[in-house]
């Protein structure tokens, strides 16, 4: 029971229930027992799964989730045309009183807020990708009039800019709003109550996810005392029976006791069904750097999409890759990949690099007819299959699930099996390009304990904050064009989105917005500056060490007596040379060293 205006959060296991609790709510899919009851006359919004390939632009569809909308418009329309002045004033002011005159303007907000240009509102609906095309299908949701909105699993296809929106948008909405996610930051900002599936059944938490999760781990805890002091008693009665139901004497006390242990209710040991625990098998140590890129464009054909980029991956890198989609973040992933090749600038690998690269479109690469072991057998064809099987099995894999068809599963479970492939590879540097999707909750845990542990380094593309936070240690921002070290932690970057677009709905709005571009690319040229100072510093400070070692070989050798002999003089001679070469360039690295720092101090 929940009442009008709540904000439930909705979460369970993959295949738990969720989706047909939605479609039960919706009406199109009848209890087998009880009842469902809403008040009469409410209005049911939620995203549509498909989206028409039609040539109708990209606002015009959103605006047709507004049903009524579009009656009072088509009867508008019906009374300019008969002449009749009561019909048109009555028509035009039931027009008016849905905010008529307002929707396009209102629709407008809806696309601007998920990432649509103000260039793409005109755009024909079939030449956005299946991403984009949820998206639409979020904003015509979000435009209905609604007294319960629906939303199932909303931000897999929104980058951290549309969700940070989304969820202002929801504070204000006043209908009562249910909303599956595996998305822990986001129902927190969201929800104020969560509804949970286990072992078949609805319980209802009040609080946000983290003092739901908390209240879990306590009732675990509890419940696995219980359990372990329920195991003894039955294990004392069972010993009982056992010993003495044969005899006459006792048979009686035996049944009694069998009669007990029947009617006793046991208490399951508290686990999280079918969890998922995984490791990433230890690797050769990475290179340092492993890769390094300078003064990269890249781009697809002769349209760049990134230019100038300066950014060298260490050995023990953590960086999380940040912006809105379509700014290059996949772009930039994969130059790091070497699937693709710059346009100008140079891209290097350290020795002995090992890529673990992870991204949506290899998903589409597993043969549907295949098994997870068959998979993992051609990525490793001289593994014995009992290994590979035991590997399966940490990814819930194990049994019968290693022969099961990978056309038959879900995107969970081919996310999985593309992960558990990854890690056997025993990669040094893992590029992980939105990793979490169609991941359920604790998958998405496993993976995050799973990276805090792995010892090399990692480039992270995700929406998944939590995720973010407890694995990247720097943030990189992709947008207009340019890679940039940002300044800060997720909570900073919500803090410049949510500022961003409260100056672009300010009057000259976008003269602010072209100021704060102009600012934030002075910012990068001087980080850009700073970096190469950086840089150049650490390479004298190298070459002064080098130069120093030398000198102190060469100060032996003079220091040796019979460098001095007649013999000698040939070798007495270059090596003096030398000493006076070495104490020239000592002195011009030391002069370029004093040179360096004020050039960095001054940029404080």
């Amino acid at each position: 029971m929940l009442p009008p205006r709540a904000r439930a959060g909705i979460v369970g296991a993959n295949g738990s229930g969720k989706s047909s609790l939605f479609a039960a709510l919706r009406g199109e899919l009848l209890p087998d027992r009880g009842d469902i009851e809403m008040p009469a006359g409410w209005s049911i919004a939620h995203v549509a799964q498909e989206t028409p390939a039609v040539d109708r632009p990209a606002i015009d569809y959103v605006i047709d989730g507004d049903p009524e909308l579009r009656r009072a418009e088509a009867a508008m329309a019906a009374a300019d045309g008969s002449g009749s002045g009561e019909e048109i004033a009555l028509a035009h002011e039931q027009f008016a009183a849905l905010d008529g005159y307002s929707a396009r303007a209102r629709a407008g907000t809806l696309l601007s807020g998920l990432g649509f240009s103000a260039e793409e509102h005109e755009r024909a609906v079939r030449e956005f990708s299946g991403g984009w095309r949820m998206r639409l299908n979020l904003a015509q949701a979000l435009m209905r009039r609604s007294d319960l909105l629906l939303l199932d699993e909303p931000t897999n296809h929104l980058d951290i800019d549309a969700i940070v929106w989304l969820e202002q948008w929801l504070a204000n909405y006043p209908g009562t709003l249910l909303t599956i996610s595996h998305d822990r930051e986001f129902l927190d900002a969201v929800a104020s109550s969560i509804v949970s599936f286990e072992n078949t059944s609805l319980v209802l938490h009040s609080g946000d996810f983290t003092s739901y999760e908390r209240a879990r781990a306590e009732r675990f805890a509890r419940d696995q005392s219980l359990a372990a002091r329920q195991g003894r008693e039955v294990a004392r009665l069972q010993s009982f029976i056992d010993r003495f139901r044969a005899q006459a004497t006792k048979a009686r006390q035996a049944q009694s006791r069998m009669k007990a242990l029947a009617r006793m209710e046991l208490i399951a040991p508290a686990h999280v069904a079918d969890a998922i625990q995984f490791e990433f098998r230890e690797a050769g140590a990475a290179p340092d750097p492993a890769i390094t890129l300078e003064s990269v464009t890249a781009g697809y054909g002769d349209a760049p999409v990134l230019r100038g980029v300066d950014l060298t991956i260490g050995a023990g890198s953590r960086i999380g890759l940040i912006g809105a989609n379509g700014a290059g973040k996949t772009t930039l992933i994969k130059l790091l990949a070497g699937l693709l090749e710059p346009l100008s600038g140079e891209r290097r690998e350290g020795r002995n690099l090992a890529i673990g690269y992870f991204a949506q479109h290899q998903l589409e690469q597993l043969r549907p007819d295949d098994a997870p072991l068959e998979h993992l057998q051609r990525a490793a064809p001289t593994a014995r299959e009992q290994a590979l099987r035991d590997h399966l099995g940490q990814f819930g894999f194990g049994g019968d699930a290693a022969f099961q068809k990978v056309g038959t599963m879900s995107g969970g479970e081919q996310s999985r099996l593309v992960l558990a492939t990854l890690i056997w590879l025993r990669p040094n540097l893992l590029l992980l390009d939105e990793p979490t999707n169609h991941l359920d909750m604790d998958t998405r845990e496993a993976l995050t304990m799973a990276l805090q542990g792995f010892e090399g380094a990692v480039v992270l593309v995700s929406h998944d904050r939590h995720l973010l936070r407890t694995t990247a240690e720097d943030l990189i921002v992709v947008g207009h064009g340019v890679a940039r070290v940002f300044d800060g932690d997720l909570d900073d970057y919500r803090a410049e989105v949510v500022a961003s677009r409260s100056a672009s709905n300010e009057p000259g709005g976008a003269a602010r917005r072209a100021e704060r571009r102009a600012e934030a690319e002075q910012r990068i040229r001087n980080q850009r500056g700073r970096r190469s100072l950086v840089d150049r510093l650490a390479r004298i400070e190298a070459r002064l060490a080098d130069l120093t070692r030398e000198r102190s070989q060469v100060d032996e050798r003079l220091a040796d007596s019979t460098l001095y002999q007649p013999s000698a003089r040939e070798t007495l001679q270059s090596t003096l040379e030398r000493s006076t070469m070495l104490q020239q360039a000592i002195e011009k690295a030391e002069t370029d060293w004093f040179d360096c720092q004020q050039a960095l101090e001054s940029t404080d």
